[in-house]
């Protein structure tokens, strides 16, 4: 059988779409795997997974409708000459304009996994409810016909069935992208002063600015407490101005590490992961924590509620809200003799719950290919 699947960045295939390729290709189907244009040696490396790349002009952040309409004619006319069987695609434009190229074609199998909602569907001005209304028109255009709709959490899975974008019999759910409990080995926590460690792209909605103020209040009364903060600057409109993160670095609140290929040496290097997001699909960094072995401090929103049994692997604080997750902050460092529980924890939970293989098993039942 053969299989497209499509996302956005050609680093996604490897970092959060590589398992599950090599899943379809051990069990024997042909993948062809497209994203945005690579450079040759990222494009040797997605191939190694067993697959052929083939990139399409997308633009992650764009808002050009002529950009738009090139893309969906992009992938039609790759469909018409890769004559796939099915099609899997994630994020919101491969999703909607990989959805409308499928109509289009009508010769294959359509799923659309999706990964979280992202800024056009939080609602406030002017802007962002029209781009969540362009959103959804364009959402239901897309999964008309989608043989099943795959998401990551129950709260997103309710907001597409509440606003009829599809029909609850064509959804199904699975736990996130799911994590590889081999490669995220668990690590014992290190010595010393507390590091409290945030992974994310530096963008508004993943909370960093009150990570960086709850920091400020903890220093107050901890001033030996260590706040670290890495990821890449992202170009979208919630993108937070590399002068405001140094800002934070050059006052000592937050050390900013840059952007990491390897996310594995910062998390050994920590004895609490946060991750103050307002919306997740389900927060990969997260996992990717838990399966190392951290306590997990974290909002109380959709797809990060998923990740913590409270009081047992980690507590969950309201968004937008730097004194709660101050609060908690300052009580992980008065209760040193809890973490290596919660961290045990973390593991467990990340070995029975999100183990990448059960998830991608269980995305593979979806779509009906291990029979």
């Amino acid at each position: 059988m053969k299989i497209i699947i499509i996302g956005g960045l050609p680093e996604s295939l490897i970092n959060f779409r590589g398992d599950l390729i090599r899943s379809f290709v051990n069990e024997g189907h042909q993948v062809v795997a497209m994203t945005a244009s690579a450079k040759p040696k990222l494009v040797d490396e997605i191939q190694t997974l067993g697959c052929r790349f083939v990139s399409f002009p997308i633009e992650r952040n764009g808002m050009n409708p002529l950009s738009d309409l090139k893309v969906l004619l992009s992938l039609y006319q790759i469909f018409k000459l890769e004559k796939p069987d099915m099609i899997l695609s994630y994020t919101i434009k491969p999703v909607i304009w990989g959805g409308l190229a499928a109509r289009l074609y009508g010769k294959s199998r359509f799923y659309g996994l999706i990964t979280g909602l992202g800024f056009a569907f939080q609602r406030g001005g002017f802007k962002r409810n029209l781009l969540g209304n362009i959103a959804t028109s364009l959402y239901k255009l897309a999964l008309a016909k989608a043989t099943c709709v795959i998401f990551q959490n129950p709260d997103n899975q309710q907001v597409f069935i509440d606003q009829k974008i599809v029909t609850e019999t064509r959804t199904k759910r699975v736990n996130g992208s799911g994590v590889n409990v081999s490669r995220y080995e668990h690590s014992p926590l290190p010595s010393g002063q507390p590091v409290f460690l945030t992974i994310a792209r530096l963008l508004g909605e993943k909370g960093l600015r009150e990570y960086a103020e709850a920091a400020a209040i903890v220093k107050l009364k901890y001033p030996s407490a260590h706040f670290h903060l890495v990821g890449p600057e992202d170009p979208s409109p919630d993108g937070i101005p590399m002068d405001e993160v140094m800002k934070w670095h050059n006052s000592n609140v937050i050390k900013y590490c840059g952007g990491t290929a390897d996310v594995r040496p910062y998390i050994k290097n920590c004895q609490i992961f946060v991750l103050a997001s307002y919306h997740e699909g389900m927060p990969r960094t997260v996992l990717e924590a838990m399966s190392i072995g951290r306590p997990i401090l974290t909002t109380n929103v959709e797809g990060c509620r998923e990740t913590v049994v409270e009081g047992i692997n980690g507590y969950l604080v309201l968004k937008q809200n730097p004194q709660a997750l101050a609060d908690k902050m300052i009580w992980f460092i008065e209760n040193p003799d809890e973490w290596q529980r919660m961290g045990n924890q973390s593991r467990l939970i990340a070995e029975d719950k999100f183990d990448v293989h059960k998830v991608n098993a269980e995305l593979m039942k979806i779509m009906e290919l291990n029979d």
